[in-house]
């Protein structure tokens, strides 16, 4: 578990491998929450 994720996209598409997923949990109550996109490529 961890604070932040990296995902690759391929063609505006999630590339995902077999087994790879994202899940989200909130474990200490409700809370506001931030998001922050950052693209990196061509």
């Amino acid at each position: 578990m961890g604070l932040e994720v990296v995902m690759a996209l391929t063609d505006g598409k999630l590339d995902f491998g077999t087994w790879e997923q994202i899940f989200y949990g909130e474990f200490d109550g409700l809370r506001n929450k931030r998001i922050l996109v950052k693209i990196i490529g061509e």
